[in-house]
């Protein structure tokens, strides 16, 4: 029993379900159109038998209508009764010809007809005799002929090959009656065959569903396992990235702090000793020749120019506008340095807001380094820059009006707006890029505004 169930289990897993279940159709498919072939063929074979049987009696029928109306002629000497004799010896032929036919071909019964025939036929000839001696006015002769007895031993010999014939048909007919039960029950036998095969095939179908259903379902939560730990290690793997670029931006920024607190000691101090030492010899010299008069002069503009780009280096590696004078001023002066250089025209719409020291660097660097796209790439005419509050985040905005970009396609070269991006997420924010070629380009960012800080309790003059 073990050994069976683990071949059922190992068959009802295989890939026999399917072809098992097409045999199973076609196999009741021809079972059901053998048994109707032959059903119909019995069924037509127990009419004509029957049709046979009918006639029999029917002819037995029209034998005993014609001697009545030849009797009641006799009788009552009246034509009319001649009708039914007439209409009577009219049926028997036409039951003869249909019963010729229907035994044309079977030896045995067409025997037991020929026998039936003769003996109605010589029961007709009888009655046309009595019916000749009657109209030749020969009572004695058809009186003494019907009571004779002749007619009734030949009537009952017809009813005995009759019966004879009729039982053949019943024979027959019970034949194709018991032929048509085998039928059946053949059909019985194979219907529920082919039925348990086809409920078998299905329980198969089902069960390889089931399994495949059931191996769907395990690859499905395995895919989304693998799935959930991959966002998980691309989650990690962001939020490391995001503490990476912000302490590179951090380390970055505080680099360009240092340099700038080293060109302003180290780097201003010796321009500036060298201006007063440029100032002492040329205080001496007095009334020199001019051409060295010139030189000095033009020694002089040469370290005041060095003096200003060292300024201009100090401003962009740290403006000490944004931590002397605020954001505002700082991206005020940024913006009018700007206009100066590249001709743009722009419009500042900025309102003080309150940010972390961090989001008011990323804001100022946000704006710088949009300003620098603009001027290289946008071949604008005009520029807006805003900062202004939305809810809970400070929007900071720039915008241009120059030949814009489809931002479908990544460019290689996009690494600013990328370390914008990150530099904004880093500080809890987000940014925004929208375009069109034709159309100029805006950048969008948002930051979170600095929490008010609880004002502290005066203390009580009275305590």
């Amino acid at each position: 029993m073990p050994r069976l169930a683990v071949w059922f289990d190992r068959f009802s897993r295989s890939a026999f379900s399917f072809p098992l279940a097409l045999i199973a159709a076609l196999g009741l498919l021809v079972i059901s159109e053998l048994s109707y072939r032959h059903a119909v063929q019995s069924i037509e074979a127990l009419r004509v038998q029957n049709s046979a049987r009918v006639a029999t009696h029917r002819l037995l029928l029209a034998v005993v209508d014609a001697e009545s109306g030849q009797r009641g002629y006799l009788l009552t000497g009246r034509p009319e009764y001649l009708q039914p004799y007439r209409k009577a010896v009219a049926d028997i032929r036409e039951t003869t010809r249909a019963l010729q036919q229907r035994y044309e071909n079977e030896t045995a019964q067409k025997a037991q007809l020929t026998r039936l025939l003769q003996l109605v036929t010589n029961k007709l000839s009888e009655l046309e005799t009595t019916l000749k001696l009657h109209t030749e006015g020969r009572d004695a002769a058809w009186r003494e002929l019907i009571g004779s007895g002749i007619g009734r031993e030949a009537m009952q010999a017809m009813r005995d090959a009759a019966e004879q014939l009729i039982a053949s048909e019943n024979e027959a007919i019970e034949a194709q009656r018991e032929d048509i039960r085998e039928t059946l029950q053949i059909n019985r036998i194979g219907v529920g065959t082919v039925t348990a095969i086809s409920l078998l095939a299905f329980f198969m179908y089902l069960r390889q569903s089931m399994a495949l259903d059931q191996e769907r379902q395990l690859r499905q939560q395995a895919l989304q396992e693998d799935r959930d730990r991959l966002e998980a290690q691309v989650r990690e793997r962001t939020a490391d990235l995001t503490h990476l670029t912000q302490h590179l931006q951090s380390a970055r920024e505080d680099e360009k702090s240092r340099l700038a607190r080293e060109l302003h000691d180290e780097l201003g101090a010796l321009l500036t000793a060298a201006k007063l030492d440029l100032a002492r010899i040329r205080s001496r010299l007095g009334g020199a020749a001019p051409e060295l008069t010139t030189r000095i002069e033009h020694l002089t503009a040469t370290l005041n120019s060095g003096i200003a780009l060292k300024r201009r280096i100090i401003e962009d590696l740290r403006p000490s506008a944004l931590s002397n004078l605020g954001l505002v001023a700082a991206l005020e002066i940024l913006a009018r340095e700007f206009e100066q250089r590249s001709g743009l025209k722009l419009q500042c719409a900025l309102q003080a807001l309150r940010l972390t020291p961090s989001c008011e660097l990323t804001v100022y660097r946000l704006v710088q380094e949009a300003l620098t796209n603009v001027a290289k790439y946008a071949k604008a005419r005009e520029v807006r820059i805003a900062l202004q509050p939305q809810g809970p985040w400070a929007l900071v905005s720039v915008q241009d009006d120059g030949t814009g970009f489809d931002t479908s396609i990544q460019k290689t070269s996009a690494h600013g707006l990328l370390g914008m991006r990150y530099r904004v997420e880093a500080e809890g924010g987000r940014l925004q890029l929208h375009s069109t070629p034709g159309q100029g380009t805006r950048i969008e960012a948002v930051l979170p505004l600095r929490a008010e800080e609880p004002t502290p309790a005066l203390a009580d003059p009275a305590a």
